[in-house]
C-alpha cells in the first residue's frame, strides 16, 4: 500500500509485474521504509515515465525501483529523467525468459546508470535491500536495522551448519 510520504518509488511496466514487485514492497515494509507504487510503461506512456522521473526528487523520493521485462527500457527512461539512484529489476518472461530484460537493464550508456539486480525471485528483494542500504547512508537507525538483518542472515547460516553437523 502506498505511503503518505514515500522515500522509494516502485514503478512496474505492467500490472502483470505486480506479483513480483510485491516482494520488494514486503521487504520495504519489514524495514519500515515508506514507498509508492505505479504502473508506467516506458513505451506506451513515455511522457508519464519522464514526468514521474522529473518530479520524483521534489516529491521527496530518494530511490526509484523499476521492474520491467522484455525490452526493459523503463529503468533507463527513469534514470534519464532524474538524478536519483534507479535500481532495475529485470522481469523474467517472453522467449528469452528475462535474459533480454537483463541485457536491456545492465547495458545502459555511460552517464545513465541503472543498478541492476537478479532476474527471478531474488531480484525484488535485493532491489528493496539495495534501496534500504542507499537510504541507510543518511539514516543511522535504518542502517542499524540493516546491520541487524545481516546478522540474522549470518545466524541462519550458522544454525544450518550446526544442524548438518549435529
Amino acid at each position: 500500500m502506498d505511503s503518505k510520504e514515500p522515500l522509494v518509488g516502485i514503478v512496474m511496466g505492467s500490472d502483470s509485474d505486480w506479483p513480483l514487485v510485491q516482494k520488494a514492497c514486503a521487504t520495504l515494509d519489514g524495514f519500515g521504509v515508506p514507498y509508492e507504487t505505479r504502473v508506467i510503461s516506458a513505451h506506451r506512456t513515455p511522457d508519464v515515465a519522464l514526468d514521474y522521473a522529473k518530479t520524483a526528487e521534489a516529491r521527496g523520493l530518494k530511490v526509484i525501483i523499476a521492474a520491467a521485462g522484455g525490452a526493459a527500457h523503463l529503468g533507463g527512461v527513469l534514470a534519464a529523467g532524474t538524478v536519483l539512484p534507479v535500481i532495475g529489476i529485470p522481469v523474467a518472461g517472453g522467449a528469452l525468459n528475462g535474459l533480454d530484460a537483463l541485457y536491456a537493464t545492465v547495458q545502459m550508456p555511460s552517464g545513465v546508470p541503472v543498478a541492476t539486480v537478479a532476474v527471478g525471485s531474488a531480484g525484488p528483494t535485493n532491489a528493496a535491500l539495495l534501496a534500504v542500504q542507499i537510504l541507510g547512508t543518511a539514516d543511522t537507525a535504518l542502517r542499524e536495522k540493516f546491520r541487524a538483518h545481516k546478522e540474522t542472515l549470518r545466524a541462519k547460516v550458522a544454525a544450518a551448519n550446526e544442524k548438518i553437523h549435529a
